[in-house]
């Protein structure tokens, strides 16, 4: 009889065991941890002239002088209900299609806009993700059967073109070509752009910032990539030994440490920068669909304290330990009011350490969430970091 409620007792322990730990992301503790506090700016950005209109943004970045820019697809826009003065003849006198890629000063005025097919390039297909280098270069993927990525100066004007155009997709393997980059990341002491490849391959990729040479690539794990389909995700199985698509963001930090995004595995992989596997965290592991891990930023302290992850599908942002890669709270849910989101695609950060994103779908716009300061967590899901005032 004793020995019986002693297997019973044992078997309770290690099922509370199994319930903290699954249910680790909901239940971190409020009340002794610190965490960054933000606040939407519902006035940024400014109003767009020429009655501009923005499809769905899928990228943000920011430069060395704290603008943001932007990049968004006309493709989404619904000719009848959204763009009407662009018709032939019009039909009505409002809307017309923003270029591709808008530039915002700090203060959400519009700097300048540019993009789109020119002399020299291939414009992406279906353009996706911008980012800045360490000489204020912008870099540009795409995920529409495109096997390039494109590098322009801040202004526009185009740099160069890595990757060969139109190669056969998927080649994890390949040495000259991408399989639909969702995003590029950048290294400035090694000198290194880090490639999420991508929609169609399997890997992240790493070539030199100046010259587009491939260095080195790796797959989930630290292994050799394989492009065999792995199906419907599935969150009671084991989890895959590749990655799944897209690889929609690969972030090195300022130590050794690459932060991965395996979306639709609801995963985030970290590495060495070799591609030496260290450790993963599974966020909302429940999701299916579009999956919950979408893009990555990173505080603006030198040490990196914090980690800022997008999740698209359950319309909010993590705020994480990046070195635990524990959750400490997370704001946003779904809607179209400020603060909240419609499929928050993209994430970046400023040097006063402000949060931007994009929303893709049907969200179609940028917003800014200001750096208020640490302070304690007071609820896990805080909602719409609406501003407090005085």
């Amino acid at each position: 009889m004793k020995r019986n409620v002693l297997i019973v007792v044992i078997l309770v322990l290690v099922a509370a065991g199994i319930y903290v730990a699954q249910d680790r992301l909901q239940t971190a503790s409020a009340s002794t941890a610190d965490a960054p506090i933000f606040e939407v700016d519902p006035f940024w950005p400014q109003p767009l002239p020429n009655h501009w209109v923005l499809g769905s943004v899928v990228g943000v970045g920011v430069d060395s002088r704290d603008h943001v820019y932007i990049i968004h697809r006309q493709a989404p826009l619904n000719e009848r209900t959204e763009i009407g003065a662009a018709q032939d003849p019009p039909t009505g006198e409002c809307c017309i299609p923003a270029p591709f890629v808008l530039e915002f000063d700090p203060d959400g005025n519009l700097a300048n806009a540019w993009g789109g097919p020119g002399e020299g390039y291939t414009w992406p297909t279906s353009n996706h993700g911008i980012t800045v280098d360490p000489m204020d270069n912008i870099w540009i993927g795409g995920n529409g059967r495109d096997s390039h990525i494109l590098k322009f100066s801040r202004d526009g004007e185009f740099l160069a073109s890595y990757g060969e155009v139109g190669a056969q997709m998927p080649n994890s393997n390949s040495e000259t070509s991408f399989g639909n980059v969702a995003k590029i990341s950048f290294d400035a002491g090694a000198n290194e752009a880090y490639l999420a490849d991508g929609y169609v391959n399997k890997r992240v990729a790493v070539l030199d910032i100046n010259t587009g040479e491939l260095k080195r690539f790796w797959g989930a794990y630290g292994n050799t990539p394989d492009d065999t389909r792995l199906g419907p995700y599935d969150p009671d199985a084991p989890l895959p030994q590749q990655f799944r698509n897209p690889v929609h963001c690969a972030d090195p930090a300022n130590d050794d440490h690459v932060y991965v995004c395996d979306r639709q595995a609801n995963r985030i992989q970290v590495f060495r920068k070799d591609g030496t596997f260290v450790d993963e965290v599974r966020l909302a592991p429940r999701t299916l669909g579009d999956g919950s891990t979408w893009d990555i930023a990173f505080s603006r302290d030198p040490e990196q304290k914090y980690m800022y992850v997008a999740d698209g599908k359950n319309m909010k942002v993590y705020v994480m330990d990046r070195l635990s890669l524990e959750v400490l709270t997370s704001f946003g849910d779904g809607g179209r009011q400020p603060g909240l989101f419609f499929a928050v695609h993209s994430i970046a950060t400023d040097s006063q350490g402000n949060i931007y994103t994009t929303e893709t779908y049907e969200g179609k716009r940028v917003q800014k969430f200001v750096y208020m300061g640490e302070g304690p967590v007071t609820a896990m899901d805080q909602g719409a970091p609406w501003p407090r005032g005085n």
